[in-house]
């Protein structure tokens, strides 16, 4: 007994050994035959990571799996994917796995598909990237019979898959997530019944209107087939759209030119419920327990040929009469409800499906709401006629129905509108086929983002719908701390509503105060409630946007700087603002500024002209950081200045310049000016080391002075000042961060340099020494708040006195020169009158003439030679 269990536990272990080592034989065999299939059957390129066999487990039939799989197009959608698959399996007899190229078909009893992706897609030219399968006289005859799959399905799923459905030409999109479905059956049967499970959400959008969002559907159904004739009939089925019932009978036929449709479905319960179940499952969770009255009932029709060519007929209606509901804790009611709503085709032409509402009504307390519209070619240029006429309370909103709003929401609308126009007109601008007439108003409407600090509350506008555009007749509002006023007029608000377009319009505003911070500034105390912009993230000029505002404040607030009487107009257009002949006080001055601001690219730029007459010079450089970073030391001067500027550079995220890129020129005029008494550390040092000026009796009257600045640097060109008669000329160059790289100098007369030069110059006392002045230079670097400065005051006082020195021996020199050519002359003369009797000239003594003359001449010459050298004067 021990012999045979023994011998009955080895088989058993080569068994299980053949089994685990058998599939590596067979691998490659299979992965051919899969490549094989693929190359021959597909126009599309077919990646996989690998292909795996098992006999283990799917016991005893063979388990063949694809892993990675990915499907890419060939062109017009070269390299767009159109399925991915993490895994596709499936099942056949052990058998199966040797028949050879010449035998029958492979047979497969099952499959399994996880986590596949697909995207279907139609363009606008009606390509399509699906039709990849090659047609039969592609696949050549030898091989027409080989190497392919036949099915005998008993079982298939498809797990946690997904498939995306866009039409171009339709602007259409279907999208179905976490798509779970799973059938059983026998499909080698002429006749049998398939049992299936199918749910998933889908989301519906056309013409980028959102008709599903994230709905949940579900699917329970025994189809019947017959699949001699190809017909799938439904059985004993149940759907739900979020919790909507709908059951469905009829059948589809495959033929050889599209499906023949004969299918009608309704919901079976027809109660007012049945309508809030198709609401998000957010809102129903406890359908139970809402009170509804009325009836709701979905009943359709499709019938005929579903072809390239034509659509089945459709007859869908959508009715409810004198409904109400309420939930069980809000405390308002929605009653007198009533929808009649038909979507029909009855020629089998797409173009001439239509959706007629005819009526959609309801009642919250007093406000009755009343609409109807009609749709129609929906397919290609759809025309749409619509009719609104009611009220509604908007805080009721809230009252009646579970939602939840970020903000809380606040207003009466009431409005009588009636629009008749094509989407294509809509999207061209073609304004004489936009009809609409009508009015509408808004009262005590609060508005909140979260792109916005504050919320805005309009207390009143009111408007009047033209063919072409509509008038703003009044329009009242506050946000944060900042009233406005408005009338104009709006261009293509349809156009903006219901497509991509451009919101044009013409507006003058009015305001008494009109702070910038209650609109872009982030305010610690409401952020967190409020704003949830990034910080990063620079605010942005909506694309959207195309007006010109012509506006008038009395006081404009922007950072700390009180701007009054503030007019001009703005244009926004192309996410840039372009300011024109903008005006206002300021600083007991005006400003004039033309320019724009530009949010097109990343970082936001500016590019302003700015024009300043008789500004305070000392509030205007305390009070802009800019103006502190062009000229630093002008906030310690008393007076008016007159200027213009061109600057530009980029903005940070709170619309303040980036000062590192901000450049430009500036032309700067001081009219009448004064240094304050406390005059800071550069005034302090330069008067350290040029005792002789006063720095408060420097006179600035007048002066004018270039900037150029670029990159955090600012180059002041050379300009002159005076200290009575001190003339200076200063240049140089500091940058943002206060350092400081500029030469002072100073033409300073001799009579202010010492007592050593006033006792040379008194003693050579002519008109060019007692003119004489010398140039002084004063060197400043360090910073604005620890300057750094050096003078050549000392050598240029030793040169000053050497100067005078020499002009002092020059002089003696010119003297002694003169008294020479006086003696020579004397001598001379006394000669020519040797004749003259000296008894007849008695200021003539003979006897001593000759000694006088003799000392002349050695009083000159020792003056010129100096018997004893005088010692020279100097200046330490």
């Amino acid at each position: 007994m021990k012999k045979i269990l023994k011998i009955t536990g080895i088989i058993l272990l080569i068994v299980i050994a053949l089994l685990i080592a058998a599939p590596f034989a067979f691998q490659s065999q299979i992965s051919d035959i899969v490549k094989r299939y693929i190359n021959q059957n597909l126009n599309a390129k077919v990646e996989f990571k690998d292909v795996s066999l098992s006999f283990i487990q799917s016991f005893p039939q063979a388990h063949v799996s694809v892993s990675d799989l990915t499907i890419t197009n060939f062109e017009p959608f070269k390299d767009e994917t159109l399925v991915t698959a993490k895994d596709i399996s499936f099942t056949m007899n052990i058998n199966e796995l040797f028949k050879t190229a010449s035998e029958d078909p492979i047979v497969v009893k099952s499959f399994e598909i996880d986590e596949a992706l697909v995207t279907l897609k139609s363009d606008k030219f009606g390509n399509t990237n699906y039709d990849i399968v090659k047609e039969s006289e592609e696949i050549p005859a030898q091989d027409k019979a080989s190497n392919s799959f036949s099915f005998s399905i008993e079982d298939y799923s498809i797990n946690n898959s997904a498939l995306t459905f866009l039409d171009e030409a339709t602007n259409m999109l279907i999208h179905l997530s976490e798509l779970n479905h799973n059938g059983s059956g026998v499909f080698s049967a002429e006749t049998s019944e398939l049992d299936t499970e199918s749910e998933a959400n889908i989301s519906f959008t056309m013409d980028s209107i959102n008709y599903l969002e994230n709905s949940t559907l579900s699917l329970d159904a025994v189809i019947g087939l017959d699949l001699e004739k190809s017909i799938y009939t439904f059985k004993d089925n149940i759907g739900f759209i979020n919790k909507l019932p709908i059951e469905f009978d009829g059948s589809v036929q495959q033929l050889e030119n599209g499906q023949q449709i004969d299918i009608t479905f309704e919901n079976p319960q027809a109660s007012f419920k049945d309508f809030l179940a198709v609401m998000p499952k957010a809102y129903t969770e406890n359908l139970d327990n809402i009170v509804t009255t009325g009836d709701f009932k979905v009943k359709g029709l499709i019938n005929g040929l579903s072809s390239d060519e034509t659509i089945p007929n459709l007859g869908i209606n959508i009715t409810s009469n004198n409904a109400s509901f309420k939930y069980p804790n809000l405390p308002k009611r929605v009653e007198q409800i009533t929808i009649n709503t038909s979507i029909k085709n009855t020629t089998g032409n797409v173009d001439d499906t239509y959706v007629n509402i005819e009526n959609l009504n309801f009642k919250i307390d007093d406000d009755v709401f009343r609409s109807s519209a009609t749709l129609k070619n929906l397919t290609d240029n759809m025309l749409v006629n619509a009719n609104i006429d009611g009220s509604l309370n908007l805080a009721n909103i809230t009252k009646v129905y579970p939602i939840k709003f970020d903000k809380t929401l606040s207003g009466i609308l009431k409005g009588k509108i009636n629009t008749a126009f094509d989407m294509k007109a809509i999207e061209t601008n073609a304004f004489e086929r936009i009809k609409t007439s009508g009015s509408a108003s808004v009262t005590d409407f609060i508005f909140s983002s979260d792109d916005i600090v504050n919320p805005i509350h309009i207390s009143r506008a009111n408007m009047k719908f033209n063919p072409h555009v509509v008038l703003l007749n009044s329009f009242e509002a506050k946000t944060g701390e900042s009233d406005f006023k408005a009338v104009g007029k709006i261009e293509n608000l349809l156009g903006f509503l219901l497509s991509d377009n451009t919101l044009k319009g013409n507006f003058n505003v009015n305001s008494n105060l009109f702070k910038v911070s209650d609109f872009m500034t982030e305010d610690e105390a409401v952020s967190k409630e409020n704003k949830k912009t990034d910080d990063l993230e620079s605010l942005k000029i909506p694309a959207f946007l195309d007006c010109t505002i012509n506006a008038n404040a009395n006081t404009v607030v922007y950072d700390n700087l009180n701007l009054k009487d503030v007019s001009g107009t703005l244009i926004i257009k192309d996410q840039q603002a372009t300011f024109k002949d903008i005006t206002s006080n300021i600083f007991d001055g005006s400003i004039a500024v033309i320019g724009n601001v530009s949010t097109k690219e990343e970082t936001p730029t500016f590019d302003l002209n700015l024009g300043v007459a008789g500004f305070d010079i000392a509030q205007s450089f305390n009070n802009m950081a800019l103006l502190q970073n062009l000229a630093p030391v002008a906030k310690l001067f008393q007076g008016k200045l007159n200027s213009t500027l061109h600057i530009s550079g980029d903005l940070d995220s709170e619309f303040s310049p980036e000062l590192s890129t901000v450049s430009g020129i500036v032309l700067a005029e001081l009219l009448t000016a004064k240094i304050n008494a406390n005059k800071g550390e550069l005034f302090n040092a330069l008067e350290g080391q040029l005792s002789f000026i006063d720095f408060d009796k420097l006179d600035l009257k007048d002066i004018k002075t270039e900037l150029e600045f670029a990159y955090g640097g600012v180059n002041v060109k050379p300009f002159d000042l005076k200290y009575e008669d001190i003339a200076i000329t200063v240049s140089g160059s500091h940058k943002f961060d206060k350092t400081l790289d500029y030469k002072a100098v100073f033409n300073v007369p001799a009579k202010y340099l010492g007592s050593e030069v006033n006792r040379l110059i008194g003693k050579i006392n002519t008109e060019e020494t007692n003119n004489i002045s010398i140039p002084v230079t004063a060197n400043i670097d360090g910073s604005y708040n620890a300057p750094n400065v050096k003078t050549d005051l000392s050598s240029a006082v030793s040169n000053l006195t050497k100067q005078l020195i020499e002009i002092e021996k020059q002089k003696l020199l010119n003297q002694g020169k003169d008294k020479v050519k006086d003696l020579l002359g004397g001598i001379l003369g006394s000669e020519k009158s040797k004749d003259t009797n000296p008894e007849n000239d008695p200021e003539i003594t003979t006897p001593d003439s000759t000694n006088t003359i003799e000392d002349d001449i050695k009083n000159v010459l020792g003056g010129l030679l100096g018997k004893k050298k005088k010692k020279q004067d100097t200046i330490n």
